[in-house]
């Protein structure tokens, strides 16, 4: 569904419009066209549509050229544009494509798309911790949804590969500096719950330390860390445990209060960004890229990216990579303040 300011403006006043994505099943996405001019803008103003959120299972998404003066980017999950422009928007060189995806995205896991705009939504408005809570419970309410169901059931069945040491420490005896590294190369350091456990063993007593050492996070092999262990997906014995886990053995918010600095590299999805961007830093190899895959599994990120990422590059932005699982390379993740730097470093992977 393509719309103007004006079209939108009488929708966004229809309850039962809003809700048909619930009621009817119909597709969340609503794409409006912001490159009228100002005029019609003047329709989204503050007096004239309800307060952003009020269509909770709307999933909308502004498009333009060039990025216009006066748009309401509250009410918005995603600005489109095919010109350079500064955040929340984000350009793009094929304005229709970009667009598909998001609409592929959206009428594959209507569910999930709109229940991640929900948490980034509120997310904006929380303190990260609050935040990954908030991500958590809707994280949960998904893992028990029809849409993960579906991919599950559509998925290889993959047979899990422990590592007999998912976490090594080192210590660097000139600097103090701590090392942890990823150490599941045979499987591009995927995001296990023993690698989970392992980085809270070693995270949690640093944390507690009156004076802690400078931390450093990397992964061992081609990739710092490829995303959640898939042979694990659908294990949880319940989703109120796996809520329980969650939020009792967050590595992401350790790695922050230690002011860590991760070091990336290789093809980082899911938990390979969600983690580092918690630190304080970091530092990204040239080769590096980020993604975010979960939506059209009918999942949102569940290592804490929807309060990580969006502290570092805003709640439409983060939109934008979960909504269209859009690879970002090393240099633009350090135009959007994704990175912190981007070089490589010796011995790396």
């Amino acid at each position: 569904m393509q719309l103007g300011p004006v079209a939108l403006r009488s929708l966004l006043s229809d309850p039962e419009w809003r809700e048909s994505p619930v009621t009817d099943g119909a597709t969340p996405l609503v794409v409006v066209d912001l490159s009228a001019g100002a005029a019609p803008l003047e329709a989204l103003g503050a007096r004239h549509v309800p307060a952003p959120g009020a269509a909770p299972w709307r999933v909308l998404v502004g498009c333009a050229d060039a990025a216009p003066d006066g748009v309401p980017t509250d009410l918005f999950d995603v600005l489109l544009c095919s010109e350079p422009a500064s955040s929340p928007w984000v350009a793009t060189s094929d304005l229709d494509g970009a667009l598909a995806t998001i609409a592929r995205t959206c009428a594959a896991a209507p569910a999930a798309a709109s229940v991640l705009a929900q948490v980034l939504r509120l997310n904006e408005r929380l303190p990260m911790a609050a935040g990954t809570v908030v991500e958590s419970l809707a994280y949960s309410t998904l893992l028990s949804g029809p849409e993960f169901a579906a991919w599950l059931s559509s998925s290889p069945r993959r047979a899990h590969r422990p590592a007999a040491e998912p976490v090594v420490v080192g210590t660097d005896e000139a600097t103090g500096t701590v090392t942890v590294t990823l150490n599941r190369p045979e499987v591009r350091n995927a995001y296990d719950s023993a690698t989970r456990d392992a980085l809270i063993d070693v995270l949690r007593p640093l944390a507690e330390l009156p004076d802690p050492p400078p931390v450093r996070l990397e992964g061992r092999g081609p990739s710092f860390c490829s995303g959640g262990d898939l042979s694990q997906f659908g294990t949880t014995p319940d989703p109120v445990r796996g809520h329980a886990v969650r939020t009792s053995r967050a590595p992401g918010l350790l790695l922050r209060a230690l002011r860590a600095t991760a070091r990336v590299h290789g093809p980082c999805v899911g938990a390979g960004i969600e983690l580092p961007a918690f630190c304080p830093v970091v530092q990204a190899a040239p080769d590096a890229t980020f993604r975010l895959p979960e939506v059209p599994m009918g999942l949102i990120p569940g290592a804490g990216g929807t309060a990580s990422i969006l502290a570092r590059i805003g709640r439409h932005r983060t939109a934008y990579l979960a909504l269209s699982s859009v690879a970002l390379a090393a240099e633009e993740a350090l135009a959007w303040g994704l990175v912190d730097a981007v070089a490589d470093w010796p011995g790396r992977g």
